[in-house]
């Protein structure tokens, strides 16, 4: 210690990020630890971070205020990129149910946090950060600190007290319950996993050759082929007297054709029926000088037109029939719209998919450069946003988003617009990992920080055993009673159930467990389809406790 007290200022710059890299280091070292197949992951930096400042090591309040804010902002901007390309499609379907079981689970944390409070006798401050804790859901501490801010520093200390000795246990909690569920219904559970491994591919788009033998489709345009629209197929390639070629809406049909559909499986067996039957020729293996190939949306011309508007199959003789964006794959028309980043398949000669490559953009180094500007503005926007008193019937004090909340919505819609002129807010995965990363330990780091003084105190001599005790309360009742009535009345398949609850919670520990039970995507979907609204609902549930309770 004397040795760094020759070398550094407590209150300078170099000693703050001397200790807050201390910090991330050890606490990410600490996350990676695993016992009995659970570990703390990014949550160690806390941890970490309560270690240290219960040894003293300490830096200067306005540098630990600013870099814990400015985490905060990094981390909930890139969630909101992450989230917003699927955020409003998330409600269609079953969505919307999943959604609508995830905010009752909200509200019964909420509900169960209260009543903790009411009977332990716990400070609002401390329930708060209990709830946060108990739900894993770090952006909620930090809407709920910036207000009890305004009034105490210390109460926001004491959200962090009571975060930290919940967060352990909310892990854990999340996972016995997902346990209790299968046992409670084993043979359902059974069933749904068999039924999962038998469905997997139901929703994979398949190529099928077809030959047309409905006399009545003779001379008929591709696109007046019945029911092809209502089936969302595209023919991609036409055989027709012995030459393969790119198919148009407008190629006429004659019988004996052998067509190439791309569909949904059961769609596509639909259309074999209205066309004729599955030919024992594969267009798609055929040797001829038609490939197909993936080409991604990098040139900002084309972004927010429709694939008529740029003339893409007129102009070089090549078919457009499917996108990945999102890492969701499905059909595309001529009234798709082209985004950033859009991996289309082309199919057509070598030479006119090469033109309609060049005319899209295709430059991978483009994709993986970040737009700075863009950013820059986002987060400058959502902090603006996240200002702005809005004034709630009710609440002794206007409700703001803050730091927690502006950018994150400000994110969402602008991933969800995606462009504005010139300006694209596609974040590259890589990026975006980064920021998300970086903002999260550094925000936890001096949050531990600036609890480490009063955590073992509280822990050891004061209520820390019952916080840990009404932590997990609030952890597992909403999950488990949502989670009965969702296998029970709404017969829900229990690997969608898992990720739903899981994504109720912000809890990817959660998300691995369910992954590890059964190897297809359906918890994976589940967890991302409720996300969105649950980290919204998370932030805002946590600001209005503390308005409507805090004394």
């Amino acid at each position: 210690m004397d040795l760094l007290s020759l070398l550094f200022s407590p209150q300078s710059v170099a000693w703050s990020v001397f200790v807050i890299m201390l910090v991330a280091a050890a606490g990410l070292a600490i996350g990676n630890i695993r016992l009995f197949g659970i570990n703390l992951g990014i949550a160690g930096v806390l941890f970490s971070g309560i270690l240290f400042g219960h040894f003293g090591l300490d830096i200067n309040h306005d540098t630990l205020e600013f870099l814990r804010d400015f985490g905060l902002i990094l981390f909930v901007y890139s969630i909101g990129t992450q989230v917003g390309p699927g955020f409003f499609s998330s409600f269609r379907k079953q969505g919307l149910q999943l959604n609508l079981l995830a905010a009752a689970v909200v509200l019964g944390g909420v509900a169960v946090t209260l009543a903790a409070a009411r009977l332990a006798g716990f400070d609002i401050a401390t329930a708060v950060g209990m709830y946060a804790g108990a739900v894993t859901n770090t952006p909620s501490l930090a809407a709920a600190q910036q207000t009890l801010g305004a009034v105490s520093p210390e109460a926001a200390n004491s959200a962090s007290v009571g975060y930290a000795l919940a967060y352990p246990g909310a892990i854990l909690g999340i996972i016995l319950t997902m346990v209790l569920i299968r046992r409670i219904f084993k043979a359902q559970a059974a069933q749904d996993l068999l039924a999962v491994h038998a469905d997997k591919t139901a929703s994979a788009l398949i190529n099928a050759s077809i030959t047309v033998e409905n006399k009545n489709l003779e001379g008929l345009k591709i696109k007046e082929i019945p029911a092809i629209n209502e089936l969302g197929v595209v023919v991609s390639r036409v055989y027709h007297g012995g030459q393969l070629v790119v198919a148009h809406d407008d190629t006429a049909v004659h019988a004996g054709d052998v067509l190439l559909a791309v569909g949904l499986e059961e769609n596509v067996r639909k259309f074999t029926l209205v066309v004729g039957s599955k030919s024992e020729m594969d267009l798609k293996k055929m040797p001829s000088r038609i490939i197909h190939s993936r080409v991604i949306v990098t040139r900002k011309e084309v972004i927010g037109r429709t694939l008529e508007e740029i003339n893409l199959e007129s102009q070089y003789d090549v078919a457009a029939t499917r996108v990945t964006r999102a890492d969701v794959e499905f059909l595309v028309s001529d009234s798709y719209v082209l985004q950033f980043a859009d991996n289309l398949v082309i199919v057509g000669e070598e030479g006119a998919v090469a033109k309609a490559a060049a005319l899209l953009g295709n430059s991978p180094k483009d994709l993986n450069h970040p737009q700075l500007i863009p950013a820059f503005i986002g987060i400058a926007a959502g902090v603006f946003l996240g200002s702005i008193p809005i004034s709630v019937p009710g609440l002794s004090a206007p409700i703001k988003l803050g730091l927690a909340g502006g950018p994150l919505v400000m994110a969402i819609a602008l991933s969800y617009i995606q462009h504005i002129g010139p300006l694209n807010w596609y974040l590259p995965p890589a990026g975006n990992l980064m920021l998300r990363e970086l903002g999260i330990v550094l925000f936890l780091s001096c949050v531990g920080l600036k609890a480490g003084g009063r955590f073992f105190e509280t822990l050891l001599n004061g209520n820390g055993l019952h916080i840990v005790l009404f932590s997990f309360l609030i952890t597992v009742l909403p999950i488990l009673i949502v989670g009965i009535f969702a296998k029970a009345k709404l017969k829900l398949n229990y690997m969608s159930l898992c990720g739903a609850l899981a994504g109720s919670m912000t809890d990817p520990p959660a998300l691995a467990f369910a992954n590890a039970m059964n190897p297809s995507n359906l918890s994976a979907m589940s967890y991302a389809t409720v996300y969105p609204l649950v980290m919204i609902l998370r932030v805002i549930s946590a600001q209005v406790m503390v308005l409507l309770f805090l004394r």
